[in-house]
């Protein structure tokens, strides 16, 4: 028997591998990876319009990270650090999860995924973390996970899967700013930067800054994804 089959949104890169360099459709496997080891099922999906479509046909879905999110979406100008844009991706993401808080999907959005999540419910981001906070903690060097204690809030789903406090591994330059509608904090690093949101009234959609991904030992958000897409189907 197959677990819940879980849509993990892919990027579109100029990639290089064997004897070929062409545009791809590419996923860290650590994504892959860690859906499989919690019990699930994991089918990327392409940055293209068609994604939404997709939808339906999942139990689950991981907002992958990435590049920043194109400050147009939220109404600001970019800023010297922001990443070039990436329309089509922006573009595909959102239809992706639109689609999905539509139809009470399971969402988890990991840091890009969890700032587009804000900015798709009307939230703002903040474009340079290390101007806000003073340090690089957040994003030590290029390529390089920082690991930072972060504090969960009181009565939140993300409390309940990963405990009060608990040490995580990251890398990202900006964060949420103002919050979306319907979002709460659920966590925030000792800097006060939000570290983890989620939606009132839903199954389970959570967004977190960090990369639950890059630890192996560690599926507790993974597998509470899974569990709220096989109650979903139970309950169908």
């Amino acid at each position: 028997m197959t677990g819940p089959v879980v849509g993990i949104t892919g990027y579109g890169e100029l990639a290089r591998y064997w004897l070929f360099e062409h545009e791809a459709v590419l996923i860290p496997r650590s994504y892959t990876d860690v859906v499989a080891a919690a019990g699930g099922v994991p089918v990327v999906l392409p940055p293209t319009a068609l994604s939404a479509a997709l939808v339906d046909r999942v139990d689950a879905l991981i907002l992958a990270g990435g590049p920043d999110v194109a400050p147009a979406r939220y109404g600001a100008a970019p800023a010297p650090n922001t990443d070039p844009p990436r329309d089509e991706r922006d573009e595909a993401e959102l239809a992706v999860l639109r689609r999905a808080l539509d139809r009470d999907v399971p969402v988890l959005a990991v840091c890009r995924g969890h700032q587009l999540l804000n900015v798709a419910l009307g939230g703002t981001l903040h474009q340079h973390v290390p101007d806000l906070v003073g340090h690089v903690r957040h994003s030590p060097e290029p390529a390089v996970y920082g690991e930072i204690d972060v504090r969960t809030e009181r009565d939140t789903l993300v409390r309940s899967l990963v405990g009060e406090d608990t040490r995580v591994r990251c890398h990202h330059h900006q964060a949420v700013d103002r919050l979306g509608e319907g979002l709460r904090v659920a966590a925030r690093a000792e800097d006060d930067v939000v570290e983890a949101v989620e939606l009132a009234g839903r199954r389970f959609v959570v967004g977190v800054q960090w990369h639950p991904e890059q630890d192996a030992t560690d599926l507790r958000l993974v597998a509470g994804l899974l569990q709220a897409a096989t109650d979903a189907g139970a309950a169908a």
